[in-house]
């Protein structure tokens, strides 16, 4: 059983600064659960499971569209995912890496296969808003949920990389990111994917202006893709269902296609833009609205969180409402600033505000939009 794929650790892997070959990964793994505080027993119990001659890890999905659920990804398809991010990436035996994301989710464990296959010298901090506060050290790669990015930005002259996944990032956050020193990508992908299948460069600065006749990106690994666009990571290729939906064709790291509810624009083979969700659109008297397009146009204005809703409506069917986090408020000047939006079309308008003292979330920590919904209109 020792030629298994996942038995095979790089030379150059470290783990806090040191090796460990795969046979001391179950040592090290029990040490952990049994000596390590919380975030380090995920992290053993992780390293156990790899260890183990089981084909098979169990995950969670995000549960971001429904309820979590538990589901099986194989090692080998895991192993493929870490290669095909080194190759995009253009990791290195021996790049540094830190992982700041709870290994009970699959991007943190994914921040260790890599390690592992990839030969890069892995450092973990316990999980938190902040996960540079205290690191003088600077590293090659990193992956950061938009949240641990906004409270970090100071902080970027430490990392050469970095991918941000878990949720979209909004148009503030990215502008912010425009001005520091890291490359920045923002990422697509689903637990059922492995992680990111495709990734979005977040344009900097210096960029910006030696692209500025130019409105692709050229990449340090030879690809040029457009901004708004997402490219797909070696292996992978994209097409579309009759619903206007992605579907991705990932044989090294799925055993079928996979369909997903993500509404794009499909530009090739290999490059789509992210629209929407097919489950949230909206039918406003015969009209489709996407509300994650209309959100985009109106978040300048909008400093807490919100989003666009349909809502039963006798006459339109649905009723586009905006649903605002806090306490309620005169709309009547909010409203009119929307409307004087030049990019937003008539029918983009919302109808109403609605306004929720708290959001539901997920357990990922997104915005659960239905059961929030659900409380506004009892």
């Amino acid at each position: 059983m020792r030629n298994l794929s996942w038995h095979k650790i790089h030379p150059s892997f470290k783990l806090n600064g040191i090796h460990y070959p795969f046979d001391e990964l179950l040592e090290v793994g029990y040490s952990l659960i049994k000596e390590g505080i919380p975030f380090e027993k995920s992290i053993g119990d992780f390293l156990v499971e790899w260890g183990m001659d089981t084909p098979v890890v169990m995950v969670q999905t995000s549960g971001s569209t429904g309820t979590p659920k538990d589901i099986s990804l194989t090692k080998e398809h895991m192993v493929n995912s870490a290669l095909s991010t080194g190759s995009y990436f253009n990791l290195q035996p021996g790049d540094t890496a830190l992982l700041c994301l709870p290994c009970s989710s699959i991007a943190g464990k994914m921040m260790l296969i890599r390690a592992l296959v990839l030969g890069l010298e892995l450092d973990y901090v316990e999980p938190s808003s902040t996960p540079l506060s205290g690191i003088g050290k600077n590293y090659d790669f990193s992956a950061m949920v938009p949240l641990q990015v906004e409270k970090s930005l100071t902080q970027f002259d430490q990392i050469k990389t970095l991918i941000i996944g878990g949720a979209s990032v909004s148009l503030e956050l990215r502008e912010k990111l425009k001005t520091i020193p890291a490359q920045c990508y923002e990422t697509y992908g689903m637990t059922e994917t492995i992680t990111h299948v495709a990734v979005k460069a977040i344009q900097n600065s210096k960029l910006k202006i030696e692209n500025s006749e130019n409105p692709k990106v050229e990449q340090s690994n030879g690809r040029t893709i457009q901004q708004s666009n997402f490219s797909a990571l070696p292996n992978i290729t994209f097409s579309q269902d009759n619903r206007g939906c992605l579907v991705i064709d990932a044989p090294k790291i799925s055993d079928k296609p996979v369909v997903t509810n993500d509404i794009v624009a499909l530009h090739s083979e290999t490059e789509f833009q992210w629209l929407g969700r097919f489950d949230s659109v909206i039918n406003s008297g015969g009209v489709k609205l996407i509300p994650e397009q209309i959100e985009q146009k109106i978040a300048p204005l909008v400093a807490a969180r919100f989003f666009v809703v349909g809502i039963p409506d006798e006459t339109l069917g649905q009723k586009l409402v905006l649903v605002i986090e806090g306490e309620e408020t005169d709309s009547s000047e909010l409203l009119q600033q929307i409307k004087s939006l030049k990019d937003l079309e008539k029918y983009e308008v919302p109808k109403d505000i609605l306004y929720s003292s708290t959001f539901f979330e997920t357990t990922s920590g997104k915005v659960d939009r239905l059961k929030t919904q659900g409380r506004i209109l009892g």
